[in-house]
């Protein structure tokens, strides 16, 4: 994990996105610019995991970042981010547990803007137009999180993927197979035939598909 924290401006993609939301005043802005840091994470590294302290949320600034546990030997994808969003792992909001079962991986290099906790706590305490983004932030995540649960649930495995490939919420073409698979519930061979079946039918509509393995 590489840091740098030289130019404050590197936090301006995160204010940009927060401002969609409400304005936030210069003295909250300075607030970030002192205290969150900019962090490059490597492909295929952990953004974080269960042995390191869950004490910041994430601004995905650039790269592809994926949410998952495991069980045993094997891993759960339970979501993925494209960019320009916040993520971070599950943490109880008593602020008891300093861990998370929850992993984050880089699935390309990937640019991010660490919030630590602590300054959420105290943006909190001190800006009005802190609470009002969280309170739209909250909103918008646990809309995300209902979807993900209906989608978990649709029984049928053909029907899951092309319910996830008509949301358009994921870039089917830039996961790997095996996290989309893990992401659907379903084997890897399931998801290369349905994968298979699906771009023959586009062909045959004359829509262009690519498939990443």
């Amino acid at each position: 994990m590489l840091n740098s924290n030289n130019n404050s401006s590197f936090v301006r993609p995160l204010i940009q996105y927060m401002e969609q939301y409400h304005k936030l005043s210069s003295s909250l802005i300075a607030q970030y610019e002192k205290h969150c840091s900019l962090v490059t994470i490597r492909k295929n590294k952990h953004i974080v995991s269960p042995v390191d302290s869950n004490a910041a949320l994430f601004f995905v600034k650039s790269g592809i970042v994926r949410g998952f546990i495991k069980d045993g030997a094997k891993d759960i994808t339970t979501w993925f981010c494209f960019g320009n969003n916040i993520v971070g792992a599950i943490r109880h909001p008593d602020l008891q547990a300093n861990h998370s079962a929850e992993y984050l991986q880089a699935l390309e290099d990937c640019e991010l803007i660490r919030i630590p906790y602590t300054l959420i706590d105290y943006v909190y305490a001190h800006f009005e137009e802190a609470n009002i983004i969280g309170r739209k932030l909250l909103a918008l995540h646990y809309y995300a999180a209902s979807e993900r649960s209906i989608l978990a649930r649709i029984p049928n495995a053909l029907r899951r993927y092309q319910k996830l490939a008509e949301s358009g919420k994921v870039d089917l073409n830039k996961i790997p197979l095996r996290y989309l698979a893990s992401y659907l519930g379903m084997r890897l061979e399931t998801l290369s035939r349905i994968r298979s079946k699906e771009l023959h039918k586009n062909e045959n509509r004359g829509i262009p598909v690519s498939i990443e393995k």
